[in-house]
């Protein structure tokens, strides 16, 4: 693993599946915060990792976590990405699923006394359905649904619309970033999970760019998967760099939200 050893474990002890529900009493005493981590299953090119959308919000929020002493619910690993079915292991919630799913996780822990929900997020395709979902738990108090319970709060990041690793891919890739099966996501995996990824020649060099319909019209658009990107540009030492672009920006957006909680 290219990441240091000491953070990663230091992650992995902040991960809910990891812990007891005495541990959990224990943080809502200092804490009603928490960090979810959601992306998607899909595919990523002949040389992306399927998980890559899910493996990115993942391994940052244990950066986060080691950091911070944030706690981290588990990973919401299957998002909304029907555009890609037409590639084999791609799974997908429809907008109204991930809306439920949202939805159920937030309200058991709002029940537990849970109130603030900072998710770090990995996929373009779930922003417009998180904000729906948002929506329509701020509407079970509005309407009366769920009177006794205090309001709460949620922020949304896409790791990749960050600042400091919009800047940063910016100097490392210019345009061949591209918007699907880009050079950032693609290094960061590299970094995080080296000896599972891929290499394959790729044709042509920069995959063509355009708009997103359903499965099929992606396919024929995109035969390989990419958009606009050149992955081959792709690698851990770059990964290295973005994660840490990354967390100087989550690190800090985590502590202002979660420091009146």
């Amino acid at each position: 693993m290219a990441q240091d050893e000491r953070t990663w474990e230091a992650g992995e002890r902040r991960r809910l599946q990891l812990l007891t529900w005495p541990d959990i009493e224990e943080y809502l005493q200092s804490s009603r915060s928490i960090l979810i981590p959601i992306g998607s299953t899909e595919q990523h090119g002949p040389t992306g990792l399927l998980g890559t959308d899910a493996l990115c919000p993942e391994v940052l929020s244990r950066g986060i976590a080691a950091r911070t002493g944030a706690l981290i619910a588990p990973t919401l690993s299957i998002g909304m990405a029907q555009h890609h079915l037409g590639f084999p292991g791609s799974i997908s919630l429809r907008p109204s699923t991930l809306i439920a799913v949202v939805r159920d996780v937030v309200t058991s822990l709002a029940s537990q006394g849970f109130e603030r929900f900072f998710f770090v997020n990995g996929h373009g395709g779930n922003i417009a359905t998180l904000q729906a979902a948002f929506s329509e738990i701020h509407a079970d108090v509005s309407y009366g649904m769920q009177s006794n319970r205090p309001s709460l709060q949620f922020q949304l990041h896409s790791w990749w619309m960050m600042p400091s690793v919009r800047a940063r891919s910016a100097e490392l890739f210019g345009e061949a970033e591209g918007s699907h099966v880009t050079c950032s996501e693609v290094s960061l995996t590299h970094f995080a999970h080296g000896p599972h990824m891929k290499s394959r020649p790729l044709s042509p060099k920069i995959a063509p760019k355009g708009p997103i319909g359903d499965s099929r019209d992606f396919r024929s658009r995109f035969p390989d998967g990419r958009i606009g990107s050149d992955p081959t540009l792709a690698n851990a030492e770059a990964g290295e760099t973005l994660y840490e672009a990354a967390l100087e920006d989550l690190c800090a957006a985590w502590e202002e939200f979660a420091k009146t909680a």
